[in-house]
């Protein structure tokens, strides 16, 4: 009988997003492909430091544990790595006891043909191309922020698992950040105003946040293995629509912030979340440095 991922939390991430791959990427980048191999094969005996996707994928693989709920998330390696190459990784999840089986090995193809085929609800990846397209599909994506946060205490329990997002571009579609960006502020508070019992467009992530929803009720009356935020650069009078529109969806976040530009890394840092999610370079760079961090491309409308 077939393995069946349709009632699963199945999340895809890259070698690079799970381990510390800076080196052996600037091996690739400046050496090319048969340097990196070679790298890795005779290096394939050690173990890797995690990365910055490495906390939040062992804080979801921890609900595997829970009394009647074993096998609920499946992780899947999804890598441009050969098969040759990929001894060294699956080594280290090893030695770091994480309960990853399966793996998309693709020697260098794009890996979005078989984001859909996995059924797959997150991907976490370093590289650019294969996150646009896996938004494009409408898959919850984010391009992972290699630069800030690496130190992680793999020893210790993580609970609640902390997840949060920035709202225009992420959780809801970018239609009112484009009124902003072209018309600025003004504009935009009072398209907000005219529209606030009218609920946002989906964005990439919307799904993904219905899926943590669901996940939650199944932990209901029982400790809080879940918390979500939203952080958002939104304040009064825009907060409105937004509340409605989660409202409009039934699905709850744990914790809101409506921030009017005020800094989000101290609020982040705060909250304590295992990943974030924003549109905004500028702002993932800046919350890298505290949490691990990933970027969401904007959804291409040709597709």
């Amino acid at each position: 009988m077939a393995y069946n991922l349709d009632k699963k939390l199945v999340v895809g991430i890259s070698s690079r997003a799970l381990f510390d791959l800076r080196v052996e990427n600037e091996i690739f980048e400046q050496a090319g492909v048969n340097a990196y191999a070679d790298y890795q094969r005779e290096h394939e005996t050690e173990i890797l430091k995690p990365g910055p996707g490495f906390g939040i994928i062992r804080a979801l693989l921890s609900l595997n544990k829970v009394k009647n709920r074993e096998g609920r998330v499946e992780v899947i390696v999804m890598s441009r790595n050969s098969a040759d190459t990929s001894l060294r990784v699956f080594n280290s999840i090893t030695y770091y006891n994480l309960e990853i089986t399966r793996a998309v090995l693709a020697s260098g193809a794009s890996l979005a043909p078989y984001l859909n085929a996995f059924k797959t609800d997150l991907f976490l990846s370093a590289y650019e191309d294969d996150v646009q397209s896996a938004v494009n599909s409408n898959i919850a994506a984010g391009i992972i922020c290699s630069d800030g946060v690496h130190t992680y205490d793999y020893e210790k329990e993580v609970r609640p698992i902390r997840i949060a997002f920035d709202g225009d571009a992420v959780l809801f579609s970018n239609e009112s950040e484009k009124i902003f960006q072209e018309e600025g502020l003004e504009a935009f508070e009072e398209n907000e105003r005219k529209n606030a019992k009218n609920p946002l467009q989906a964005g990439p992530f919307a799904k993904f946040l219905k899926t943590l929803s669901d996940l939650q009720q199944e932990f209901q009356g029982e400790e809080a293995w879940i918390r979500t935020a939203l952080v958002t650069a939104r304040s009064a009078p825009a907060h409105e629509r937004v509340i409605r529109t989660l409202r409009a969806w039934n699905v709850r976040v744990d914790e809101a912030f409506f921030l009017g530009g005020v800094s989000k890394a101290e609020v982040l840092k705060a909250f304590g979340a295992n990943i974030y999610f924003d549109d905004q370079l500028v702002h993932t760079t800046a919350a890298s440095e505290v949490v691990p961090s990933a970027r969401v491309p904007v959804q291409m409308e040709s597709y």
